[in-house]
């Protein structure tokens, strides 16, 4: 009996007659509906024509994010119509499926939905595709928008299609549904009402709470958290839901509340699933209060019976991806308006609510509107796939409300080339297409069909579910080991891997995938141990993670990053790790190893076969030229050997450069000449620019191929580069093209002639050119010597060549600094002439007597 009281409850049915009268004058629409107005769960039912009267009967699919959210609002549905899962209303997640020949409702998650259109694209018997929760913007869910837009512009325009979210982003998505069709803008239908309402309230956390970096939560934020539970738990009735970023911070949280007169739950995708379904059954006949830990997989689609009251620490988990190195982690985030909203919306459900929020009121404001899109900072290799398996391998004609980042495709088609599921083009080729069916992560796809191929379809199968889900922590770093321990374990986790194990077998079949193994050739005979097939099919799914102990401890992946396991590990220290589940912060340069397999060396060839590299390499080390022959894997050396024969001489003088580079031009010789035509070219670059050449150290390096040629393409080690000139190079870098060069004597001379006729080299390897000379050969010059203009700083020296006096104004000195000068060193050089007046004196470089003698 369908319960129309219940029904009756829900906001959104005030908005159904204008869904529906959208849908058949247009074929889409944007449903804008708040939490708990029940747009999850009545406008399904109403659409296939299962509520309400005479509407057409139709085939609705729903798809949902998340597979709790699945089989809750399946439950829910069916509850509302008094039938079981699996009547008119059933549900399909990976792995379980749960419909009958008289379903017209069926949730699936996102996933699932795009497995079915790669299959067939025109959805055969469906009738209305809902996609619940857009403003989530997950990978998926993109995904599955942007095709079903191409489906309804090319194939099947009859076929509905809603997008239904549960914040204000709603004319973005009004404007993206119709973007192929061109029909305009989708009407948007906005449901009123917020379930029954919820009060808001700040609680503050203390000062000096450190922010979230990666995934590290101070502890003390937690013990806030914990604290603010108990007071709502004080101050209200009903159950608590409290929202935490991720599994540990549940555990942590949950034995700080372990003293609580209270049932303590914790939800998560990982929780087995008789916690899940007794969280959405509600309390039990004793009426014991409840309080629920749960990440953001209970932010949306879900009631939670009995919930009054929200906590929100106000923080989530967000995917980060390091393209460069091929590792993905996890970062806390702040999070964003719209989720806060709907975790609120979690607590007036079924009554009037309060959401407690632990942060300050002044802070509300700055968050983002929505969640980071995953589309801009998730691993793009599953979705670039999936794209050239539809026909469009840059993505560029898909209707996205975000482009996908170019180096994140590039990285992800990187990927898929090397496991061949796309060609040299990008397009998806046979094996990329059967890959694409699997229901895998592209590198787990080529994990298992190729590992099938060289350990069998069963162990593959297993290892590759292993690798899909992540083991509990308690299961150990030594991925075997946790194979052995889910074989015979009796948690949820193991109940979850033993069914998607048999998902996977009967996905793989016996054959493979028709073609042996994959680019790497074929794995290995079938009668391995699971050691080595633990490592065998780990290495085919992350080939670049391959790692081989360094000398100095820890280990170097293909891809060059570094690795460590931890204290005490279960791996020991073996030689060469094929690394399964590793993390790296921004501010590491050396990744945390936290699940691996041990792999030899001919398993690691042979998975990262198209990292396989062998070359002569000559490169500056201590200071030499170093030559030898190099076999690498990725960034891992196998096998080095000096060289015998003359090297490349190309390679030869690129670690030439490369050690000018490091040590500078001092490695060149540099006689007195050289260095000052340096100084005099420093000085016209200064003073008149172009196209008198940049001699600073980086300009010279910079071009050091150039102006050191031809003796740098004859040099051969590190002496050689002593015996070329420098000075010789640098005359290669004056401007003979434009003829400026045959003025270096004009515009920077060497020397300056002097009133006594001595011709005085001046130096210019200081700010100002300088000019040092007797202060008797200077007599009668009134007017200071220029170079380009500039005036010379004139260092007038004593008879012994001691500095007498500076200036850059001879006239000025004689009026003015002369007489005491005079005075001062007349007595000490009675031989050397000091007149009165200087300008009329006789220059001369030679004492009075001699000066007589000469007159």
């Amino acid at each position: 009996m369908i319960r129309y009281d219940a029904l009756d409850r829900l906001p959104v049915r005030h908005a159904v007659p204008e869904l529906l009268g959208a849908l058949e004058e247009l074929g889409t629409a944007v449903l804008h509906a708040p939490p708990g107005t029940g747009k999850t769960t009545l406008v399904p039912l109403a659409l296939a024509g299962l509520i309400g009267g005479d509407g057409p009967v139709r085939r609705v699919l729903v798809a949902e994010p998340r597979r709790m959210a699945v089989r809750a609002a399946a439950r829910r549905m069916a509850w509302l119509l008094g039938e079981e899962v699996g009547t008119s209303v059933g549900f399909s997640v990976r792995g379980e499926r749960r419909t009958g020949p008289r379903t017209r409702v069926e949730v699936v998650t996102t996933g699932i939905l795009l497995q079915r259109l790669q299959r067939d694209p025109e959805l055969t018997g469906v009738d209305v595709v809902l996609l619940d929760e857009c403003h989530e913007r997950h990978l998926d869910a993109d995904t599955a928008m942007a095709f079903l837009v191409d489906v309804r512009a090319t194939l099947r325009p009859e076929l509905k299609l809603i997008a239904a979210s549960a914040t204000s982003d709603a004319e973005a998505w009004s404007e993206l549904l119709t973007v192929l069709d061109g029909t305009g803008p989708a009407p948007v239908v906005r449901a009123k009402g917020e379930g029954y309402g919820y009060a808001v309230r700040f609680a503050a956390p203390p000062a000096g709470i450190r922010p979230a970096h990666g995934t590290r939560v101070d502890p003390a934020l937690l013990r806030h958290v914990a604290a603010t539970v108990r007071q709502a738990m004080d101050a209200h009735d009903g159950d608590v839901l409290c929202f935490l970023p991720g599994t540990g911070e549940i555990a942590r949280t949950a034995g700080l509340l372990a003293d609580l007169d209270a049932e303590v739950l914790q939800l998560h995708g990982r929780a087995p699933a008789s916690v899940q379904d007794a969280v959405l059954r509600g309390s039990g006949p004793d009426g014991r209060r409840r309080v629920v830990l749960a990440t953001s997989v209970a932010e949306s689609s879900l009631t939670v019976p009995g919930v009054r009251i929200v906590v929100d620490s106000g923080l989530a988990r967000e995917p980060r991806m390091d393209h460069a190195r091929g590792l993905g982690s996890l970062a806390t985030v702040p999070v964003s308006i719209a989720a806060a909203t709907q975790r609120a919306g979690r607590s007036g459900r079924e009554a009037h609510g309060v959401v407690y929020r632990c942060w300050a009121e002044a802070e509300d404001g700055s968050r983002t509107r929505f969640p980071s899109p995953e589309i801009k900072i998730a691993d793009l290799t599953g979705f670039a796939l999936r794209a050239a398996c539809w026909g469009d391998p840059s993505a560029a004609g898909l209707a996205l409300l975000d482009t996908p980042p170019a180096g994140a495709m590039t990285a992800a088609r990187t990927v898929l080339e090397a496991v061949g599921a796309v060609d040299g083009d990008g397009r998806a080729t046979e094996r990329g297409v059967r890959m694409s069916g699997l229901g895998l992560h592209p590198r787990l796809a080529r994990a298992l069909l190729d590992g099938a191929a060289g350990a069998g379809p069963r162990r593959a199968a297993e290892v590759v579910a292993l690798l899909s889900e992540e083991p509990p922590r308690e299961y150990g770093d030594d991925l075997a080991a946790a194979w052995r321990e889910a074989r015979r374990g009796g948690d949820g986790y193991a109940a979850r891997w033993k069914a998607e194990v048999r998902r996977l077998e009967r996905a793989v079949g016996t054959g493979g995938d028709g073609t042996g193994a994959g680019p790497a050739g074929t794995a290995g005979p079938t009668g391995r141990g699971e050691d080595a097939v633990a490592g065998l099919v780990t290495a085919l799914a992350f080939p670049e993670r391959v790692a081989r102990a360094r000398e100095r401890g820890g280990y170097l992946m293909v891809s060059g990053t570094g690795a460590r396991l931890a204290e005490g590990s279960r791996l020991g220290t073996p030689e060469w790790l094929a690394v399964a589940v590793a993390d790296r912060t921004a501010q590491n340069a050396t990744a945390r190893v936290r699940l691996a397999a041990v792999v030899d060396e001919e398993t690691a060839r042979r998975a990262a076969g198209h990292l396989l590299r062998a070359a002569e390499e000559v490169h500056w080390e201590d200071g030499e030229v170093v030559a030898r022959s190099v076999e690498r894997l990725g960034a891992v050396e196998l096998t080095v050997r000096p060289l015998r024969a003359e090297a490349d001489p190309g390679l030869v003088r690129e670690a030439l450069l490369d050690g000018l580079r490091r040590e500078g031009t001092g490695l060149l010789r540099w006689s007195r000449d050289a260095g000052e035509l340096r100084h005099r070219l420093a000085f016209l670059h200064r003073e008149r620019g172009e196209p008198w050449p940049e001699v600073t150290e980086e300009a010279l390096l910079a071009r050091a191929g150039e102006w050191l040629e031809p003796e740098l393409s004859r040099a051969r080690r590190r002496a050689d580069l002593g015996r070329i000139d420098a000075g010789e190079g640098l005359r290669r870098l004056l401007p003979w093209a434009t003829g400026e060069a045959g003025r270096l004597d004009e515009l920077a001379p060497e020397r300056i002639e002097v009133p006594s006729g001595s011709r005085i080299r001046v130096d210019y390897g200081g700010e100002r050119p300088v000019l040092a000379v007797k202060l008797q050969e200077m007599f009668g010059l009134a007017e200071t010597p220029r170079v380009s203009g500039v005036p010379v700083l004139v260092h007038l020296l004593s008879p012994a060549g001691r500095p007498a006096a500076v200036t850059s104004d001879l006239a000025s000195f004689w009026r003015e600094g002369y007489r005491a000068v005079r005075a001062e060193l007349r007595g000490r050089y009675p031989k050397h002439p000091w007149p009165e007046d200087p300008s009329a004196a006789v220059p001369t470089r030679h004492t009075s007597a001699r000066l007589g003698r000469e007159r």
